[in-house]
């Protein structure tokens, strides 16, 4: 049976003190909606000294960077992704995606505090984003993200259940994609809800128990941020573009002397 590389890059990040906090599908398994995913999800802290360390962790997994930009502060800050494949025996190539700046998601030292600490066996302590942050940073104009979204919030509910606070209640009321958990939710929580539906038509339509209502709320929900996440990333594509059109002519010109 093969292991999973995934502790093993976990635990290297521990060991070399890189700042930075699990995300993407793995941190969905960690929070109960199991998602199948052949990489590894971080956003990073921007700094010197962070910055370091992790390409310090990157070498001890001889992880070698892939598609482009390279890895630098100014990219990290600027919104763009990093990718790395691991190379190392016994890491089956495991990519890794490094990000600093999300649309829709709180800068780092916010998601930072927000974070949530979970002890794993034989890697100890790790830094996973919030539940809710993750959330924001799913929304993107990928298919598989809104069924992950969905799950994330069911297995919470069931997860905390009765436990849950005002503002965990308040989080599901404005997440929750289920129409029946939303139904629910409304009914067991009028007040927060009349709240809540004053800026959610979705809730509205769930104090009403209309459900075609509510499933046309919720495609509204991701046509829209569908819609951001295109305007978002349009001009960070045209400057990747233009990066490696620079990178292309220099290279042609270092070649004809």
């Amino acid at each position: 049976m093969t292991l999973s590389p995934i502790p093993r890059v976990l635990s290297t990040f521990r060991k070399r003190g890189v700042k930075t906090l699990l995300m993407g599908g793995q941190a969905c398994i960690l929070y109960g909606a199991a998602e199948f995913s052949r990489d590894i999800d971080f956003a990073v802290a921007v700094s010197g000294a962070n910055l370091q360390k992790l390409r310090a962790a990157l070498r001890d997994l001889e992880a070698e960077s892939v598609l482009f930009p390279s890895l630098s502060e100014r990219v990290l800050r600027r919104g763009h992704a990093c990718h790395f494949r691991c190379l190392a025996p016994g890491l089956n190539r495991l990519r890794i995606d490094l990000m600093s700046r999300m649309r829709g998601v709180a800068p780092f030292h916010r998601l930072w505090r927000r974070r949530e600490e979970l002890a794993l066996p034989r890697i100890g302590r790790v830094a996973v984003m919030a539940l809710p942050d993750l959330v924001h940073a799913k929304k993107t104009q990928r298919d598989k993200d809104w069924p992950m979204i969905r799950r994330l919030l069911e297995a919470d509910i069931v997860r905390v259940g009765e436990r849950a606070t005002s503002d965990r209640i308040r989080f599901w009321l404005e997440e929750c994609r289920t129409p029946a958990l939303l139904v629910e939710l409304v009914r067991e929580n009028p007040r927060a809800a009349k709240i809540v539906a004053k800026k959610r038509p979705a809730v509205r339509a769930a104090l009403e128990n209309r459900t075609s209502r509510i499933e046309r709320a919720l495609d509204s929900e991701v046509n829209r941020e569908r819609r951001k996440d295109r305007i978002y990333w349009k001009p960070l594509m045209r400057e990747i573009e233009r990066w490696r059109l620079g990178r292309k002519r220099l290279n042609d010109e270092m070649s004809e002397r």
